[in-house]
């Protein structure tokens, strides 16, 4: 389909996918197996500069918005979804600066960002407090020109190797979900310190590990916005980077298709290709037109969210919902047009299956994407009323 994509945005979407053929491709099994951290992949992104691409060029970065984000996370993921994700979950832990941070504070970290000298991440799930953020239990409480935090967060892509987190913490209890700010915390900052880094059934490249905070220091200037603001930080975060999770399932999915369709047309039963059987041409129509689908949806969101829309909780929330399902669907029908072939290490479909499901899961469970696009629905009913 023909997007309308800029001659810059085609270059990036080939800039990306030679990189996910040439570096990312020949590791990627070498890396699911290991859950190393593919620091030679970063090093690649950043050369590239597309670690910068959603960035304003006053801070050294392409100048693009959430369209160019997901063309090239899209492109890569149909490689690897899980190495990948240094890029992806660094704009997650970005766009918290980008969105609500002072000029002193996109000066000081932004560049930094951009030019690939560190990554982000970006500090909201806690053990009991997923779904239910307004569960939030880290705290930081005010200490003359400090803030000192304490708490533990779980589940943190980027975990341990970003130099740069964004966390929303408790500043007054009292008040619920209103009583949470946002702040930003370097690493090596005392009392700030990692715990186990998670051993997953997917995306085993991408870091993800607790974040610890005892007693940690940080200056009052690292509040972004206000005190209470902290939930409204998170929600509008979600509500730029979803679509971002949608491009990666989207691109898990694709990836997963191309594999299929050719090897349909390899693998021969009873004589012929397997493609030729009107049953597996019936499943690869309904994987491609899942797909399509989805890849119009994310860029129509991406393209409302970069032209300063107003009200997109609602298709934003729409996208990654139906991205990820897709993205499970469609692996799950490659495994099968595959066959026991599928279900082994040595083709990539396996992998791409377990890669998918973390996408309906974090950034929000599907569950809660369903809340939020009724919840949305019901709003804006009201108010044509």
């Amino acid at each position: 389909m023909e997007y309308f994509f800029t001659d810059e945005q085609k270059m990036i979407v080939e800039l990306a996918k030679k990189i996910a053929q040439e570096k990312i491709k020949p590791v990627r099994q070498q890396y699911d197996e290991s859950g190393e951290f593919p620091w030679e992949i970063v090093k690649e992104l950043a050369q590239a500069d597309l670690m910068g691409l959603y960035i304003p060029q006053q801070y050294g970065g392409f100048g693009g918005g959430v369209v160019e984000l997901c063309l090239a996370v899209e492109e890569l993921c149909k490689v690897d979804g899980g190495i990948s994700l240094s890029l992806a979950a660094t704009a997650l832990g970005t766009f918290p600066i980008l969105l609500f941070g002072t000029d002193e504070q996109k000066n000081k970290y932004l560049t930094r960002i951009t030019k690939g000298e560190c990554l982000a991440a970006f500090g909201l799930t806690e053990p009991e407090a997923g779904s239910d953020a307004g569960a939030t239990k880290t705290t930081a409480v005010k200490d003359g020109d400090h803030y000192v935090l304490n708490g533990t967060k779980c589940f943190i892509t980027n975990g341990g190797v970003a130099e740069i987190y964004t966390v929303i913490a408790m500043t007054d209890k009292a008040k619920g979900s209103r009583g949470a700010s946002a702040f930003i915390v370097e690493k090596g900052t005392p009392g700030f310190t990692f715990g186990k880094k998670e051993d997953k059934m997917g995306i085993r490249a991408s870091a993800t590990c607790e974040l610890i905070f005892q007693d940690c220091r940080i200056p009052k200037e690292n509040l972004l916005g206000r005190e209470g603001a902290g939930f409204i930080v998170a929600m509008k975060t979600l509500d730029q980077s979803r679509p971002g999770v949608a491009a990666q399932a989207l691109g898990i999915a694709a990836g997963a298709l191309d594999e299929a369709v050719e090897y349909s047309k390899t693998r021969k039963q009873f004589g012929h290709p397997i493609s030729g059987f009107q049953a597996i041409q019936h499943m690869l129509a309904d994987m491609a037109t899942q797909v399509e689908a989805a890849r119009a949806l994310i860029y129509l969101t991406a393209r409302a969210i970069d032209n300063k829309e107003k009200d997109i909780s609602g298709i934003s929330a729409m996208c990654k919902l139906f991205a990820s399902d897709t993205a499970m669907k469609v692996t799950t029908d490659a495994v099968q047009i595959f066959g026991g072939y599928g279900y082994m290490k040595e083709y990539p479909v396996e992998k791409m299956m377990r890669d998918a499901k973390i996408t309906q899961i974090y950034e929000g469970t599907n569950q809660i994407q369903r809340n939020v696009i009724a919840l949305d629905l019901i709003k804006k009913s009201a108010k044509k009323k």
